[in-house]
């Protein structure tokens, strides 16, 4: 029987592997959206009049391949982390290594289908925008790579090697964002070529990236290949687990990721299909107007506001494992803990960074996005800034639920959530306009986000009391950011100037301050420790921060 400092060394274990899984995941992800935003400057510049109409279908192809690339891929990656993690806990490596193989085998399977029907059904999801056509031509290709390179990720994961995730996922990104850039440049601007080429080309560095990225994991699997082999050898191997049972699990536990990890794209597809008809029975409008509508609020501003959702989703990759592991055990405190330690962390990165973003939404919009539809752009970047808050939430809490094996509770949720999304969508998008289908997603993830988060309480007793008071604590440091950062804003406004070197200056400057001030009150209140742990201290004392 385990003792109190047992349980409580075995929390505090816990505690210190998500914060260092998160680290990594955290820290790949914010490279990785920095970079695919970054290259948003040159790109908008490099194809000029037609940067608006470029975003669009830019984003119009990414969202249809999104929600492909998350059927290719079958929840399968995260599905392997969660029943490794399961049969690691066991001490069964021999059978982690078995699921890899089989995961293998479905993720080629569903790759190779996935990929065929996206190519020569291109023209079934174009909407009547044939220029989408060659973009999902392109994307195809990197839907037979992806899955067996996140597959790899999973497995990773699994053994809460988290590093090899996240350079993978930056060394990916890097490649990608290098070849969009140079096919632009030579299209645009050397050959005075074709936008929607350019396009083209600019989707198709998503197979470039792939190919990086699966590279770097093949490499880290090779030098700790000894390392995984002595697992297998010390093995209990007391379990005895048919090939087809394998599949079984591994297909119980993907379908339900499919959903839920769509989730954010399914409503983003919402909007991409709903909106211009129903501006049209709103108004007279042309369908480059709409183009240029749904760029600014379904393609900009989405771009940078994953940013801060990144964030989250580190997280939420982090904590199934670990989730995994503590259910396997029917340890319901350990449980009650992860989930309060989840909302925490959750709240300490991406409250504040929503808010400083929301607080310079003006002239970052200006160095992204140039000067079209200036104030507008800013006006929907900081409402997005605002709803990332809600998507983030999302993505952590459908995690949550899935490393406790409440998939198809976790679901049924999403699915009353995209129920009301449709019923407020229509009203909201014909007398609001750009702001409709932000406000009807912000509604439908409420209702899931309640709904999930009412039944994990209901079942393991979140220390919402507990919860409260640190989140206090983060809110007030967060608005103090805002404030910081939105002062900034405002006296380099003054300047008068909607250039980008102007307002890249003005970004800068406030979030140095905004950001130090952050970080400097966290630490000397030492509430990043309460929610972090004591490892924090070393931070504050090169800081030199008592």
């Amino acid at each position: 029987m385990a003792t109190r400092s047992d349980q409580t060394g075995n929390q505090g274990s816990a505690q210190d592997q998500m914060v260092a899984g998160s680290a990594w995941m955290t820290a790949g992800s914010i490279f990785s959206r920095i970079l695919g935003a970054v290259y948003i400057i040159p790109w908008n510049i490099w194809f000029g009049a037609f940067y608006l109409q470029g975003n669009a279908l830019y984003g119009k192809g990414y969202n249809i391949y999104s929600f492909f690339l998350i059927a290719a891929i079958a929840g399968v990656p995260s599905a392997i982390a969660k029943q490794v993690a399961h049969y690691n806990a066991l001490n069964e490596y021999g059978i982690s290594v078995r699921l890899y193989k089989r995961g293998l085998e479905i993720a080629l399977v569903t790759g190779i289908s996935i990929a065929l029907l996206m190519f020569f059904g291109a023209p079934l999801f174009t909407g009547g925008d044939q220029h989408l056509i060659p973009v999902l031509h392109s994307l195809a290709w990197a839907i037979l790579i992806i899955p067996t390179m996140s597959l790899t990720r999973g497995y990773f994961q699994g053994f809460q090697q988290m590093a090899p995730s996240a350079i993978s996922q930056f060394v990916e990104q890097l490649v990608r964002v290098l070849y969009m850039l140079l096919t632009a440049f030579v299209i645009m601007r050397v050959l005075k070529g074709n936008w929607v080429t350019a396009v083209s080309q600019s989707t198709f560095a998503a197979a470039i990236g792939a190919l990086a990225g699966l590279l770097i994991l093949g490499v880290y699997y090779w030098r700790r290949r000894h390392y995984f082999r002595g697992l297998v050898a010390n093995s209990n191997n007391e379990l005895v687990v048919p090939a087809n049972q394998l599949y079984k699990e591994i297909i119980a536990q993907a379908v339900p990721f499919i959903v839920l990890g769509a989730g954010i794209t399914i409503f983003q597809l919402i909007d991409q299909y709903t909106f211009a008809p129903i501006m049209h029975l709103a108004g007279t409008y042309t369908d480059a107007h709409l183009n240029d509508l749904f760029a600014l609020f379904g393609v900009n501003a989405n771009k940078l506001i994953m940013i801060t959702i990144s964030l989250s989703s580190a997280l939420a990759v982090t904590v199934v494992p670990l989730l995994s592991e503590s259910y396997t055990r029917g340890n319901k405190q350990e449980i009650s803990a992860q989930l309060s330690n989840a909302f925490l962390m959750f709240e300490f990165v991406m409250i504040p960074s929503a808010l400083g973003m929301a607080a310079i939404a003006s002239p970052l919009n200006l160095v992204f996005y140039g000067r079209s539809h200036a104030a507008l752009a800013a006006s929907i970047l900081a409402f997005s800034s605002y709803l990332s808050i809600l998507l983030g939430l999302y993505t952590v809490v459908s995690a949550l639920m899935q490393g406790i094996s409440q998939n198809k509770r976790a679901v049924r949720y999403f699915l009353v959530g995209t129920v009301v999304k449709f019923v407020v969508q229509w009203p909201l998008v014909y007398f609001l306009g750009a702001f409709g289908p932000l406000i009807a997603t912000g509604i439908g993830f409420t209702v899931t986000c309640y709904l999930i988060i009412h039944s994990l309480d209901q079942q393991f007793g979140i220390n919402f009391a507990h919860i409260a008071k640190k989140t206090n604590g983060i809110l007030l440091v967060s608005l103090g950011t805002y404030a910081l950062a939105r002062l900034v804003a405002w006296i380099g406004a003054f300047s008068g100037s909607q250039g980008r070197v102007v307002n890249f200056l003005i970004v800068m400057v406030a979030v140095i301050v905004a950001g130090y001030f952050y970080v400097y009150v966290v630490l000397r209140t030492r509430l990043a420790d309460a929610i972090l742990g004591p490892r924090v201290a070393g931070i504050r004392r090169r800081l030199h921060i008592r």
